[in-house]
């Protein structure tokens, strides 16, 4: 049986008289893939947040590896093993794209010199399809190459753990397709994933579990089956027409 990487214990975290996250609790195993989804400002950035050390839980402890990193910095997290890419993706425009990946290396790997940095960069953007691009300035990239690079950056920092915020935000299908197969890829060298993600296609696709947030609170967590059909999930995310469509699909496969 995995063991647990993390486990979230309680975890709340207020912004003044604003509960963002409230009470939640959560463990999740090496090796699997999370998702974490629910709707526009349920929580699910700040959950994140606090697991990478850019908030501190205001209650609530986090284990990381059996070790509590709930006062964590996200330096501190990045050595650890956990890494995370961002909604936004946002480059160094003017350096190259291999300057950017060795960036991770270097500060988030503790890569000992530039050099080793570069080659364990060059190593990601053959994973990610960007080693023609190396040379190029990250600027000249397409929204789905800064994605790519935004994994190739976290990646360069040989986690443990990844947390993919929205990585397939903008693409298109094709581009969703593409990124599905680097997020396996990841995912079969040992890495654990948890992703947030609006897309029901990617989480079916992706997921062996689901958490579901809503107003900060954990209301639902289990597999994609069980999930899909969970009339809190439905009536605070999916949606009854959603569901339907879910259902007929399972009985007709």
């Amino acid at each position: 049986m995995s063991e647990t990487i993390l486990v979230a214990d309680h975890v709340s975290r207020h912004f003044g008289g604003i509960q963002a996250v409230h009470d939640v609790s959560f463990a999740l195993k090496e090796g699997e893939i999370v998702a974490l989804i629910g709707p526009n400002g349920a929580g699910k950035t700040t959950l994140v947040n606090m697991m990478t050390g850019v908030h501190r839980a205001s209650e609530g402890r986090i284990r990381f590896q059996g070790e509590d990193v709930t006062g964590q910095r996200p330096f501190q997290a990045a050595r650890r093993g956990i890494a995370r890419t961002f909604q936004i993706v946002q480059p160094f425009p003017r350096m190259s794209v291999l300057e950017n990946v060795a960036a991770g290396a270097l500060f988030g790997g503790a890569r000992s010199s530039v050099a080793a940095a570069k080659d364990v960069a060059r190593e990601q953007l053959e994973l990610m399809g960007l080693a023609p691009l190396a040379d190029r300035p990250a600027s000249a990239l397409t929204l789905a190459g800064r994605k790519r690079l935004e994994l190739a950056k976290s990646m360069a920092m040989q986690p443990k753990l990844l947390m993919l915020d929205e990585v397939n935000a903008g693409l298109n299908a094709s581009e969703i397709d593409g990124a599905l197969r680097i997020i396996r890829q990841i995912a079969e060298r040992g890495v654990t994933i948890l992703i947030i993600e609006h897309l029901m296609k990617v989480v079916l696709s992706l997921a062996s579990r689901v958490l579901v947030l809503h107003h900060g609170e954990l209301i639902a967590e289990g597999s994609t089956a069980e999930i899909v059909k969970d009339k809190r999930v439905i009536e605070a995310y999916l949606g009854a027409k959603f569901a339907r469509r879910i259902a007929a699909e399972g009985a007709l496969g």
